[in-house]
């Protein structure tokens, strides 16, 4: 779990996290002005098209009250859309840690400071999937 709060890049001083959720990866920087959020150089709407995974990513900053606060940049490779959401829901909130750990309370409280660990399982040989066997046939 990294964490930082600095930049070299531009010079502008951002807050770091990564979240990851299936096989997602979200690298998600916070900058302290601004309002936008940009996903893989997309907005947010456009990364993300359903209303459910736009406000499950954004449920951390609602939740500590600092959405028209920060700027959010996240890139994120891997995975599906369901699982990009939930991964910029972990990573901000690692971000957010970061910025203030006075958050902590409240973002455990709601539960976004748990990784969800749970993982697509590895297929077995002789079944056609993780438990899917195949179909029986009597004659």
């Amino acid at each position: 779990m990294t964490t930082r709060s600095a930049s070299t890049q531009s010079g502008q001083r951002y807050y770091y996290g990564t979240g990851k959720r299936k096989s997602a990866i979200a690298q998600v920087r916070l900058y302290p002005e601004g309002d936008e959020v940009v996903v893989n150089g997309r907005s947010l709407e456009q990364a993300l098209p359903w209303l459910t995974w736009q406000t499950a990513a954004l449920e951390p900053l609602l939740v500590t009250d600092t959405l028209g606060k920060f700027t959010v940049v996240a890139k994120l490779h891997g995975g599906g859309t369901a699982a990009w959401g939930d991964a910029i829901r972990y990573g901000i909130s690692k971000a957010l840690l970061v910025y203030d750990p006075e958050l902590r309370k409240i973002l455990r409280s709601h539960g976004m400071l748990t990784r969800d660990a749970r993982v697509k399982e590895s297929k077995k040989y002789g079944l056609k999937r993780a438990r899917r066997a195949p179909q029986y046939t009597k004659r």
